[in-house]
């Protein structure tokens, strides 16, 4: 039972959500809306954690969206969607998931949200961004982890 008592309840709570960083350009206006949208577009995905106190971490999404068309650059918009999250009671692995990819898969439609608006403000055709799998990445990136630190190992004939 002393057992049990000392065990902390697992919690997980969102202690805020902010915009730490945004910018929209549009470097060949007004000649790319006289030119016909045929668009290219290319998205850059980063996330980054921050060890606060008291069980606290902030996580950051950084979307990097860059169009181009007719092999100009038509717009490019840069967002650092961020949070506060109070993690506790979990274990190293399960911390790592919730910070890799549970907040990520959180705050992701805000930055959505940011980028089809100020899209939007500048002129362009709407842009609606399809959900990302988080999960997967994280499975993923783990998989490459250990590939890369399993030892080599010589074929070994007999």
């Amino acid at each position: 039972m002393a057992e049990q008592d000392n065990q902390q309840e697992p919690q997980f709570i969102i202690q805020r959500i902010y915009i730490k960083d945004v910018s929209f350009e549009a470097p060949n206006s007004p000649q790319v809306f006289t030119e016909e949208w045929n668009p290219d577009t290319n998205l850059d995905l980063n996330t980054n954690v921050n060890v606060l106190a008291n069980s606290n971490y902030e996580v950051e999404l950084a979307l990097t969206i860059t169009v181009s068309s007719n092999s100009k650059t038509a717009f490019l918009v840069e967002v650092k969607q961020a949070g506060v999250f109070f993690i506790s009671g979990y274990s190293q692995e399960q911390l790592n998931h919730l910070l890799a990819a549970y907040c990520p898969n959180t705050l992701f439609p805000y930055a959505r949200e940011v980028i089809a608006g100020m899209v939007s403000k500048g002129s362009f055709p709407e842009m609606h961004l399809s959900p990302i799998n988080f999960d997967a990445l994280y499975a993923k990136r783990l998989q490459e982890q250990t590939a890369s630190s399993a030892p080599a190992t010589d074929a070994v004939v007999a």
